[in-house]
């Protein structure tokens, strides 16, 4: 039997228990066929490069298979059917990856940064400014702007 790395991709108007579903349902698949599922992960939905009829998101589905060539066809030929699934991909590989894969580390390195930052407020709050004072809402320095008679210059363009 030969290891493969397949991901698939769920619409996004399906529940996250759906999907699971189906990840079982192929699971039961592919162990029926004689092969088994080394590891299962679910990344989330994410936002999609392109529309996929007309899907904008989708959930993410890997899963790291030891099957015979019989078993992949025949979970490819389930998700051509099954309209929840826009797309799939399944690659063979030499060895399959030991701990998360690089979706999930880079979740967790997110993670890791946002709990490093701790609480900083809001991004955009600038509190540490403090009061600008008075300002002119015209953006020329003062002394342009005094030069310069508003409904004369509006005048003369007309």
């Amino acid at each position: 039997m030969s290891l493969y790395e397949h991901v698939y991709l769920a619409r996004q108007d399906a529940s996250v228990q759906q999907v699971e579903e189906l990840t079982a349902h192929l699971k039961s698949v592919i162990e029926g066929m004689g092969g088994s599922v080394a590891k299962t992960e679910y990344w989330g939905v994410k936002s999609l490069s392109y529309r996929l009829r007309k899907n904008r998101k989708a959930h993410f589905t890997l899963l790291n298979l030891d099957a015979p060539a019989a078993a992949i066809n025949e979970i490819e030929r389930l998700e051509r059917l099954n309209e929840d699934v826009l797309r799939y991909l399944t690659i063979r590989v030499e060895g399959h990856e030991e701990g998360p894969s690089a979706m999930m580390r880079r979740v967790e390195r997110d993670r890791d940064r946002d709990d490093r930052r701790g609480d900083r407020g809001d991004r955009f709050d600038r509190g540490d400014r403090g009061d600008r004072g008075d300002r002119p809402r015209d953006r020329r320095p003062r002394e342009v702007a005094d030069e310069i008679d508003v409904p004369t210059a509006l005048a003369s363009e007309e």
